[in-house]
This record gives structure tokens, C-alpha cells and sequence, in this order.
């Protein structure tokens, strides 16, 4: 199966005062079509360094990185914008919705950007929201939602665009057991249709829902392995 990601000796540092800290010293990595995997570690071991560089948030100091078959580790700013709207939908612990946009208009936000009329950016989050259970709260605010059901318009933010790729930065941490097991459970669809699906954590109850687990240590992939005992979402009860 083709690679959708390819990082090659990936390196990431940073200045603090006289010292270099190096954050990722030399990743090497590829991501297959439709996988779904974990990235774990522990504060300090470069997880949230490597997210930012796989969805296109930062680049690296070093090394190269292949999405979908754009370099993108040498590009532009505007070119890095361009390519998050088109190749990566991003679901975040704090949901990112702004406050004062109806559910809607939250979920049409990356066919703006992406200069779709408006007929279609209103028929395509709308069936969006319905594949995620919110065709009911379309016209309601953040505020009116409780945490899963913001979580589910980050998800149906996610998808609108058809991405390459879905990047999950600890979905569930706002969350409660019963709501977390809701929002794997869609994750897990999201995968079974045919999404390749990032999980970024720091828990193992989450990415035991994962295909592949890879552990960051100091900056460097401590472990990368097939999960043999993938646990399916739907079939917890809490």
C-alpha cells in the first residue's frame, strides 16, 4: 500500500537562551492510507513537537517530509496554509469552535478558505453534522453544547474537506469515560470509511483503540508496534 506520510532523519530544535534543546532527533517514519495509529510519550519526549511538524503547524530544522507526495518540509508559510486546508482535518482536546458562529457556520469554516460557494459549503456541513448525530443543533452556538457534542463538531470540521489525513490531539481529554467512549467510536467509523486517523496521547486507554502505537522518547521513536489486541469502542459499556 502507498505511503501518505514519509519523514526522513526529521529534526526539530529550538533556542532557549544559550542552550539548543532538541525536541525530535532524527524521526524517520511512514504512514500508510488508511491506518489508524497511536503516538504516545510522556511530557518532554517530542509528541506535540511531532504533531505540529505531521499537520503542517511547524516545519523542521532538518530533514524532509513527504505528504500525500508534496514536500512539504521546505515550503512556505502560505504553501503549509494551503495544505493544512487541503490534506489535514485537525480535532482538538479544546475543540477550537468560535463562540460567537452557529454549529453550522463552525462546520463550514475550511470550505471558506477552500473558496467553496456557499450553496455547497451549507449542503456539505450539513451532511456532515448529520453523519456525526448533530442534524438537530446546526443552529445552535458552542456555548448550547455540551463537551461531546462540541467534539462532534470538530469532528464533522475534520472531515468537510475530505482530507488525507484526520489528526487527533487528545480528542477525549475534556471528557468523561462514557462521552471519550462515544467520540472513539466515531473515530474508529471515521477509520472504517476510510481515513487515515492520528491519534495523539498520553493515555493507553485510548490508544489501545489504535491499529499501530508509536512511543516518543527524548526526542526519538522509542517503539513503533502493530497493537495485536485493537479494542473496539463500541463494545465497552461504562
Amino acid at each position: 500500500m502507498e505511503s501518505l506520510i514519509v519523514l526522513r532523519d526529521i529534526k526539530k530544535y529550538y533556542k532557549v537562551g544559550n542552550e539548543v534543546v532538541k525536541a525530535l532527533n532524527g524521526i524517520s517514519l511512514s504512514i500508510k492510507r488508511n491506518e489508524y495509529l497511536a503516538i504516545m510519550g510522556a511530557s518532554g519526549s517530542g509528541k506535540s513537537t511531532l504533531m505540529n511538524i505531521l499537520g503542517c503547524l511547524d516545519t523542521p530544522s532538518d530533514g524532509e517530509y513527504f505528504l500525500n507526495n508534496y514536500k512539504v518540509s521546505d515550503m512556505a508559510d502560505n504553501e503549509l496554509a494551503e495544505i493544512r486546508n487541503k490534506e489535514i482535518g485537525f480535532v482538538f482536546q479544546s475543540f477550537n469552535l468560535l463562540p460567537r458562529s452557529s454549529t453550522l457556520e463552525n462546520v463550514m469554516l475550511p470550505l471558506i478558505y477552500a473558496g467553496i460557494k456557499k450553496e455547497k459549503r451549507i449542503e456539505t456541513a450539513t451532511h456532515f453534522l448529520k453523519s456525526v448525530g448533530l442534524s438537530e443543533r446546526m443552529k445552535h452556538k458552542p456555548n448550547e453544547l455540551s463537551g461531546g457534542q462540541k467534539q462532534r463538531v470538530a469532528i464533522a470540521r475534520a472531515l468537510v474537506n475530505n482530507p488525507s489525513i484526520i489528526l487527533a490531539d487528545e480528542p477525549t481529554g475534556n471528557l468523561d469515560s462514557k462521552i471519550s467512549l462515544e467520540i472513539m467510536a466515531l473515530l474508529n467509523k471515521i477509520h472504517q470509511d476510510g481515513n487515515t486517523v492520528i491519534l495523539v496521547t498520553h493515555e493507553d486507554e485510548i490508544a489501545r483503540f489504535a491499529h499501530r502505537i508509536i512511543r516518543l522518547k527524548d526526542g526519538e521513536i522509542e517503539s513503533d508496534t502493530i497493537n495485536s489486541n485493537v479494542v473496539n469502542p463500541e463494545i465497552i459499556s461504562v
